[in-house]
């Protein structure tokens, strides 16, 4: 058995490390006793609290692992994979935070570590996927709608999050980077909103999010896309704050004492923005490739619909962010892939039958992509 540490136990956190322990020890590691505490019942788990802000401990911790997990918040997801690749550790990552982490390809490299950056449903999932059929065929656009959402729809934000509030509100503030005809063309993140219809659930409201992420510098294609799923009359709640000015980093003076907007309306949408252990939800994606291939146009299309898992009470998007990082994991111990610098999932579903063996690894575990083919 090998011996793992993930850094975060949060929702995500949590299922990671619960799925790790089938075959690994692991130490999940949080400076939350209360999310600790959700797994100290389970066999090969050892829970540390930890300060994972603090460097040199956080380096003692992962000291004896084989591999790291890096779940951390996105705020501070850069500075902790750093730390692990400076510790000379493998590592697979799903912190999407702000920051370039291709920039820290040749420190990778320079301590023979093998890196995967943004390894969840999307980006993850959707990077794979598309690096797969770019190995294989011409790929002229590329495009993919994700979301995830309660079952239950509750008045006015019809939202609940798995992640830490600041880290969604930080898609709507980052600007949408996407590409047309061979050039990055740059949006405001919320705009050109429309309605799309999916079988398992109706409509919903499709907006534009910087998803594309590292597919903008590692992709040569000339049309590519991504966009976020919410319910209908979400946008406008969400325009309305950051309108007004609840999503500002710049800190204003309010008696004397200086505080970020953002750091208010975060502390302030968390009790309402919480998804509960055993709260339904669902994660929907769609995405669609098409290109030429053995002279012919063609189109391919992967739909996810995936639920809470009423059995293990895991939520849906802790299963498929959590397991499209776990699959990765296992790819990176079992020497499927011994690259060595820092990849993005693109670069997983390139090599050899790796997207393969991601996607029946999930669906041992009943995420399941529906594939076609016109």
């Amino acid at each position: 058995m090998n011996n793992l540490v993930v850094l975060g136990a949060g929702m995500v956190g949590r299922a990671i490390a619960i799925d790790l322990a089938k075959k690994h020890n692991v130490i999940s590691a949080d400076i939350c006793e209360k999310s600790l505490s959700k797994l100290e019942k389970f066999d090969n788990i050892e829970t540390i609290k930890s300060d994972l802000s603090n460097k040199e401990s956080f380096k003692k911790l992962i000291k004896d692992s084989d591999l790291v997990v890096s779940a951390v918040p996105g705020f501070m997801g850069f500075a902790t994979l750093k730390t692990i690749i400076e510790s000379k550790k493998d590592v697979v990552d799903i912190a999407f935070f702000p920051e370039d982490a291709l920039q820290l390809d040749d420190l990778a490299k320079k301590h023979n570590v093998t890196a995967i950056m943004d390894c969840g449903v999307a980006p993850g999932m959707s990077n794979a996927i598309l690096g797969y059929h770019n190995s294989k065929m011409t790929v002229e656009d590329f495009e993919f709608y994700v979301g995830g959402l309660p079952q239950k729809r509750t008045l006015p934000f019809q939202y609940k999050a798995p992640f830490s509030p600041i880290d969604v509100i930080e898609e709507y503030i980052r600007s949408a980077r996407f590409v047309v005809n061979g050039e990055v063309v740059v949006k405001p993140a919320l705009s050109d909103t429309e309605l799309i219809e999916f079988e398992d659930v109706g409509t919903l409201e499709a907006f534009n999010t910087d998803g594309l992420r590292s597919l903008i510098k590692t992709m040569d294609i000339p049309n590519m896309k991504e966009k976020t799923l919410r319910y209908p009359g979400y946008i406008d709640q969400i325009k309305l704050l950051k309108d007004y000015g609840f999503f500002q980093t710049e800190e204003v003076e309010i008696d004397g004492n200086q505080i970020r907007p953002i750091d208010l309306t975060s502390h302030l949408l968390i009790s309402k923005w919480k998804l509960e252990d055993d709260e339904p939800e669902f994660t929907v994606m769609k995405i669609v490739v098409s290109g030429i291939e053995k002279n012919k146009q063609v189109k391919y299309i992967y739909e996810l619909f995936d639920k809470f898992d009423v059995e293990t009470q895991t939520s849906s998007m802790a299963r498929t962010t959590g397991y499209s990082c776990t699959s990765a994991v296992e790819l990176v111990l079992n020497g499927d892939y011994a690259e060595k610098g820092l990849f993005p999932p693109e670069f997983l579903g390139a090599k050899n039958d790796c997207l393969k063996k991601m996607l029946a690894y999930q669906e041992d575990r009943d995420i399941i992509y529906k594939i076609s083919k016109t």
